[in-house]
């Protein structure tokens, strides 16, 4: 219990240095951008707007202060709970945050689960297989898809299953015009095939070709080789051993792969036109919604920190032999 209070004041500790480091560094580059705040709120009605109305929608953001000084209102009104006011939005931050991320839970965790089963699957299959057809094939892959852009995967996908062969929806989460408590769990699902589907496909390639270096590393090590000299069979090895020392590894690749998923979505919903917290990041950029933008990068390093916390913990199921804070 002891071990477990040390560890977890650690990464708390950790978590809090990387939070003030992370909104420091996003602030200031957002403070050196050239998209100017007050521009991109006016919009097409810039021309209508005088210097007078320019300086009081200024002075409601907070936008005639220095950096310095919006910087430090910002984060004492952090430590208060309060993220601020979403400059599009016209809402809380958190409100902002909370409804488009429980729109992108279900794309990200289905695809994360997607993903990490096939790639550990076909991994396992490659690396039981060396040099075999089945390896190269799924070699060839996983090599041309850790190399292809999740847009471009994202807009082939769109015009074979899509445009071409009407198959799927070609945008939203939801059809277009129905109220959000008509949509069925059917519908919501039919719209989320494809931004599902390019996450997991691309998801793939790093766990399956990191599995099957390691199984392959296993299967030549010495106790591998023992094991066949008393008997063991190919495939004993595999489920006896194999499986036991990649899963670790496989474990920790999966949880660190977060923030790649993250990021990945972001290019998906944009395609897709998907209400997410990746098409909000993409609008509070293009507009210069500072809040948000702020309020988002926060929540995904916090979001990518919890994963890796949660490897860290399930660790010790894997593995009894890995204790908490490096006990042995």
């Amino acid at each position: 219990m002891k071990t477990l209070t040390t560890f977890l004041l650690r990464k708390t500790a950790r978590l809090i240095i990387l939070l003030a480091a992370v909104s420091v560094i996003s602030f200031t580059l957002l403070s050196l951008s050239p998209v100017d705040p007050v521009s991109a709120y006016i919009g097409a009605d810039m021309t209508r707007i005088s210097s007078a109305q320019r300086e009081l929608i200024a002075a409601r953001w907070g936008l005639d202060q220095p950096p310095v000084t919006r910087y430090l209102r910002w984060l004492q009104q952090a430590l208060q709970g309060n993220l601020g006011t979403s400059m599009i939005f016209n809402l809380p931050v958190l409100q902002v945050i909370g409804a488009r991320f429980l729109a992108s839970l279900g794309l990200m965790g289905l695809a994360w689960v997607i993903s990490g089963v096939i790639g550990f699957g076909l991994g396992v299959l490659a690396g039981a297989n060396e040099g075999s057809w089945l390896d190269r094939v799924i070699g060839f892959y996983a090599y041309t898809l850790a190399s292809t852009p999740t847009f471009w995967l994202a807009l082939l996908l769109l015009i074979i299953f899509s445009v071409s062969l009407h198959w799927t929806p070609i945008c939203c989460a939801a059809p277009p015009g129905v109220l959000a408590q008509d949509v069925t769990i059917w519908q919501r699902l039919h719209h989320l095939v494809l931004p599902a589907a390019t996450l997991s496909i691309l998801g793939v390639a790093n766990i399956a070709l990191h599995t099957r270096q390691k199984l392959i590393g296993v299967l030549n090590s010495e106790y591998a080789i023992f094991a066949r000299a008393q008997g063991e069979t190919h495939t004993g090895l595999i489920l006896q051993h194999g499986l036991r020392n990649i899963a670790l590894p496989a474990v920790t690749l999966q949880f660190a792969s977060l923030s790649e998923l993250f990021g990945g979505s972001v290019l998906a919903e944009q395609v897709f036109a998907y209400p997410g917290l990746g098409e909000a990041t993409v609008q509070a950029g293009l507009r210069g919604d500072v809040p948000l933008l702020l309020g988002i990068v926060l929540f995904s390093a916090l979001f990518v920190f919890t994963g890796n916390l949660l490897a860290d913990l399930i660790y010790q199921l894997v593995d009894p032999r890995i204790r908490l804070g490096g006990a042995t």
